[in-house]
């Protein structure tokens, strides 16, 4: 009869054979959440194949651990120059890449560690197709938030009924509070038609995955997740937030000025706003100069990601007014793209003027952060609301009604007065609560105001399920799931952590099957 410890070698061995192939979007936000997915697997003893196209491509040197296989796109840097809508970017890689995808995965499949499992961007809507004709189980990640596809999900349907022409901006989104019908996934003029059918299909095709991946986590978004699971019928993961579960390379696809980090140092503690939008959204030249007099106007020191890029028909840093570096001179910086997890991490950093990107959004709460949200299109109207409404970390500047005298003053609220500083405390204790879900030693952190017995007593009750569930799964695991730590750990912080493990736990056996 083999020991504990041969069964565990075993188990192990079995995992890193069980192979699979990732398959990012080519766009930043999305590109990032997936490599540190397979980070994530790869740690948990999963050999991972990265299929990526030639536009945008990652950088190898940074993922020794993965192997990488290009397929055609079809884009030459003219063709993606000259796209203006998603739409059209979206419905030409799913044309152009679908027969390089089915290539690809053909010659993974008959090699010697052939291919488990496929794991693809939501918006992947070719891929379906592609790996049903192999037989491969498809798992999709969503790199948004559970609560911005159900509002996708929402406005597909509201369009459809014809709801949309007909309701105001400040109705309430019906089953999805506090959301009202501005705060649902927006587009620019261009891209709503080309859309909606896009949307309409990547919500299908959830339907017939064999399981979603979330970069969230369960205590964040609780009435979300219940409607999920309970309108979709599919496996669940919410194993988020991805970037903390260890140091991970970088996948910028643009260099990121180190310098900054550098200025950081020499400013007074949480004194600054970080003020970036991202790598793709785009302003209007009256947009821009409203944020720069603003910014200057607030006396507030600041580090700004100028992107090129982010003002059309202008090199780099774009329209300032006559004048603007020197006036703010030791109190601002201007960087071309910022090395943002860094950043947000530095303890000068007192606040995040945001476009409220998913990505961009999770990381401020990681890092206890507060926000101004500024919110241009897609899934960034519902975020900008959370942040605003349910969370109550952050406020918000419509980027279409910009000025330098709101501008001002809501700096000034969020940086310098007691409202901000509440804020800052409520993101801070969201900020415990991540790493609550995360930290495999001994907890420090105590959720307060949680005082009624029969909450502890339904602790004492799920704790002592889920102790013998992990007790019983761990030797399946390979390794230990609840912290070993002499330390006192309480019960209600065991539970959040072994809900995160268990969703771990849950997706490893999923994809080992």
């Amino acid at each position: 009869m083999e020991n504990q410890g041969d069964e565990e070698t075993r188990i192990r061995g079995t995992a890193r054979r069980r192979r699979l192939a990732l398959f990012p979007l080519p766009l930043q936000g999305h590109l990032n959440p997936m490599l540190q997915l397979a980070g994530i697997l790869h740690s948990r003893g999963f050999s991972v194949a990265i299929i990526h196209t030639r536009f945008n491509s990652p950088l190898k040197s940074n993922y020794p651990h993965f192997t990488f296989h290009p397929i055609a796109d079809g884009l030459s840097e003219s063709q993606v120059s000259t796209i203006t809508a998603a739409a059209d970017l979206l419905k030409m890689l799913q044309d152009n890449c679908t027969s390089g995808l089915r290539d690809c995965l053909g010659e993974l499949l008959m090699s010697e560690e052939p291919v488990a499992c496929l794991i693809v961007d939501s918006w992947w809507l070719s891929s379906k197709s592609v790996a049903d004709s192999f037989g491969l189980p498809r798992m999709v990640l969503r790199t948004g938030s559970v609560t911005s596809f159900l509002a996708f999900s929402a406005m597909v349907l509201l369009q459809e009924n014809g709801y949309l022409q007909e309701s105001q901006p400040e109705e309430a989104v019906p089953e999805l509070p506090p959301l009202q019908i501005r705060d649902l996934p927006k587009f620019r003029p261009h891209d709503s038609q080309g859309l909606y059918p896009l949307i309409a299909a990547m919500i299908e095709q959830f339907k017939t995955s064999s399981g979603i991946i979330w970069n969230s986590f369960e205590e964040l978004e609780p009435p979300s997740m219940t409607k999920f699971r309970r309108d979709f019928p599919v496996p669940s993961f919410p194993v988020g937030p991805f970037h903390k579960y260890f140091p991970a390379s970088s996948s910028s696809l643009l260099p990121q000025d180190q310098s900054c980090i550098s200025w950081l140092d020499t400013q007074p503690p949480k004194s600054v706003l970080y003020v970036s939008f991202g790598s793709i959204a785009t302003m209007d030249e009256g947009q821009f100069l409203e944020m720069a007099w603003g910014l200057e106007s607030s006396a507030q020191p600041f580090l700004w990601v100028v992107r090129p890029g982010l003002v059309g028909g202008w090199e780099w840093p774009g329209p300032l007014p006559s004048g603007f570096m020197e006036r703010t001179g030791g109190r601002g910086h201007v960087v071309k793209w910022a090395p943002q997890q860094e950043v947000l991490g530095h303890g000068a950093i007192g606040g995040f003027w945001t476009h409220s990107g998913w990505n961009s959004t999770m990381e401020s709460i990681c890092e206890g952060v507060p926000m101004m949200c500024s919110p241009f299109f897609g899934d960034q109207m519902t975020n900008a609301r959370y942040v605003k409404d349910v969370w109550r970390i952050g406020l918000v500047v419509e980027p279409d009604e910009m000025k330098r005298g709101e501008v001002e003053e809501t700096i000034r609220r969020l940086m310098a007065e007691k409202e901000g500083e509440d804020m800052r405390e409520r993101a801070l204790w969201l900020k415990e609560k991540v790493e609550l879900s995360l930290s495999q030693g001994c907890f420090s952190t105590q959720f307060h105001g949680i005082k009624q017995k029969w909450f502890l007593r339904k602790m004492n009750n799920l704790l002592a399920v889920a102790l013998t569930k992990v007790i019983t799964i761990s030797r399946q695991c390979g390794s230990l799931l609840i912290p070993t730590s002499g330390k006192h750990i309480n019960h209600l912080e065991k539970m959040v952590y072994l809900c995160q493990m268990y969703a771990l736990y849950k997706l490893k056996m999923t994809l080992q099957t």
